[in-house]
């Protein structure tokens, strides 16, 4: 008995059926992009099936799994975090690798709130995922030792310091992205300060928000999710 197929995917000479699977895949890949970027990981694989106008068994054909979808559409970010502290312990200046590591996660959190959230969570069945995160953690941990060997970064700074960073930062980023959406910046400011020792130079603090877009912020935090 020949299975029922979903539309753009019915009988053809095999070259036809491929390709049509593969643009479901896309278009798959698109929605769920776009509204991990907006939503976040909360979003549910049906909200993703209608955005991208299939039907949830084509979903399920092209991604079996929430962890299989979250892979595909952060694999390439997650290489770009691996880059990017590979990019900081190139730096010749130990404090100034450290602070452009921190400032640039953080920025890569506030760009994409699906991915704010792939930062704080662990998928042990995703390996690519996994394996970018591990790269990641232990270029940290070297620029944490050569920041403090230099002299520029506390003593009693440790690598989880940077996970509540991140879960600090996700949250401003989730709370202030319509109003604010520059309050991280502010945040991520104070937070180096705090994490400086007393001779490590200090850029200037980004500036805050305004009185009126926090508590815009406040207001549109308190609506409920729809």
């Amino acid at each position: 008995m020949t299975p029922t197929a979903e539309p753009g995917e019915g009988p053809g000479d095999g070259t036809g059926l491929r390709a049509d699977a593969e643009r479901n895949r896309d278009r798959v890949l698109a929605a769920a992009r776009r509204l991990y970027a907006t939503e976040g990981l909360r979003v549910s694989m049906a909200a993703v099936a209608r955005e991208a106008g299939v039907g949830k068994a084509t979903l399920a054909r092209r991604f079996a799994t929430r962890e299989d979808l979250i892979t595909a559409v952060f694999a390439d970010r997650m290489d770009a975090y691996a880059a990017a502290v590979r990019t900081s312990l190139a730096d010749p200046d130990p404090w100034r690798g450290f602070t452009g590591y921190v400032e640039a996660v953080c920025a890569m959190q506030a760009a994409d709130r699906g991915f704010a959230d792939v930062l704080t969570m662990t998928f042990p069945a995703a390996k690519a995922l996994e394996a970018a995160r591990a790269e990641a953690y232990d270029g940290f941990v070297t620029l944490i030792a050569r920041a403090q060997a230099a002299g520029r970064l506390r003593a009693d700074f440790v690598p989880e310091d940077l996970v509540l960073l991140l879960m600090a930062n996700a949250g401003v980023v989730a709370a202030t992205a319509d109003a604010a959406p520059d309050a991280w910046r502010r945040l991520v400011g104070h937070l180096i300060r705090s994490y400086a020792a007393p001779d490590a130079p200090l850029a200037p603090l980004p500036e805050s928000p305004t009185p009126t877009a926090l508590y815009r912020a406040t207001i549109l935090l308190g609506r409920p999710h729809t």
